[in-house]
């Protein structure tokens, strides 16, 4: 890589890490004191959350199409305008409209604003050769979570959720701004590419809508257990420590299994490393079905292994197939479904998990076999890509 790289994936790391970190992984530090201050059940500010991560994938076509023409610089650099605004409204929050306008402005930053948006900047600026910078920056970001939360407990803690929401929506105006707006590259003719742009037509074929289901079934299973795997490791039979210790590895598992994939697997086309990622859920539930819940860890090491490949799968795979043209729109159009089964599935497993125990993890692995069956129905390179 030249310095210029290295920059630009330094940059878009960093402000991944304060993107996700200050609009996706907010409600898990803030929910329960906003709610108590609202005088509401949490679940009110779960359901918002839901709300602005459909809104995020009803965008994401647009925004995926935007960054095709223009490039990735006003997009992003957009996105933390918009990241800052609602979480200044979410501080300002004093009742339940008011917190769902929030969580509707973060909604629409983080289209504009998480992996897909970023994925296409990388996409438009290297072309098939981005593999290796989607790499970097979810190595980068792969530490959001282990940086966000307790970030957000200390603010909690020390200057209360409302001014921890407004020094995140500082950090947007002070941080992430100039680097989204100052390290990206300008895109040459964007005016003159928006001027002269007419709406590509990009058929649903079987190769999109395999894709689609792959990584809809894949986020179902990462939302879900981003939600619920203290309380399902507890199910299985995991102590409160266990299951907290189980937690913690998620994400340094993940960035490890990132660093694997860049170092090993970035070899192979990318469906090797897909349909091995979506090996390590089942994996690790069958030995922890085996062993109980003192096999927790072995199932968080295995399921965040999983999790990290996948999430770079997300922007390698349908790049490899389809190559770099139309790429952000098209990432938008495959990323759509997997968002609302994001959206959805905390939700879904939680009533599961109150009918089925830890079994709901039979759930999870059948929709990760799922995904695997149908990655072994899709070619290496479409016929659409094709010269």
């Amino acid at each position: 890589m030249n310095r210029s790289q290295i920059s630009i994936i330094i940059a878009l790391g960093t402000t991944q890490t304060l993107a996700w970190a200050s609009s996706y992984y907010l409600p898990a530090i803030l929910a329960d004191s906003i709610a108590r201050d609202l005088g509401v059940s949490s679940n009110w500010i779960f359901a918002a959350f839901s709300a602005s991560q459909v809104i995020s994938a009803v965008l994401a076509p647009r925004i995926g199409r935007q960054i095709d023409l223009v490039g990735g610089r006003s997009v992003l650099s957009m996105s933390n305008l918009l990241l800052a605004a609602g979480l200044v409204l979410l501080g300002f929050t004093t009742s339940i409209p008011m917190l769902v306008i929030a969580w509707l402005v973060l909604g629409v930053g983080m289209g504009a604003g998480l992996y897909d948006a970023a994925f296409a900047a990388l996409g438009r600026i290297y072309g098939d050769a981005a593999r290796r910078s989607i790499t970097g920056i979810t190595l980068i970001a792969g530490f959001a979570s282990t940086v966000g939360w307790p970030l957000s407990a200390w603010g909690l803690e020390t200057i209360g959720w409302r001014n921890t929401c407004f020094a995140w929506a500082a950090a947007h105006i002070l941080l992430g701004l100039p680097l989204n707006l100052l390290l990206l590259p300008a895109v040459k003719g964007a005016k003159a590419a928006v001027a002269a742009a007419v709406k590509p037509n990009i058929p649903i074929d079987r190769t999109m809508i395999i894709l689609a289901f792959v990584f809809a079934a894949a986020w179902t299973v990462t939302g879900a257990m981003a939600a619920h795997l203290p309380r399902l490791m507890e199910a299985a039979g995991a102590t409160s420590a266990q299951a907290v210790f189980a937690g913690a590895l998620i994400g340094p598992s993940q960035v490890i299994a990132r660093i694997f994939e860049a170092s090993f697997l970035s070899r192979y086309h990318p469906l090797v490393s897909t349909r091995l990622a979506c090996l390590t859920h089942p994996i690790g539930a069958a030995i922890l079905g085996l062993a109980g819940g003192g096999a927790a860890s072995v199932f968080a090491v295995f399921h965040g292994s999983g999790n990290g490949i996948l999430t770079i799968a997300r922007g390698t795979l349908p790049l490899a197939i389809f190559g770099p043209e139309n790429y952000g729109y098209r990432l938008g159009i495959i990323g759509a479904p997997a968002r609302m089964a994001q959206a959805a599935a905390p939700l879904l497993f939680g009533l599961l998990i109150d009918a089925m125990g830890a079994r709901v993890l039979y759930v999870s692995s059948a929709l990760s076999i799922a995904a695997l069956l149908a990655l072994f129905l899709l070619r290496k390179q479409s016929p659409a890509a094709k010269p």
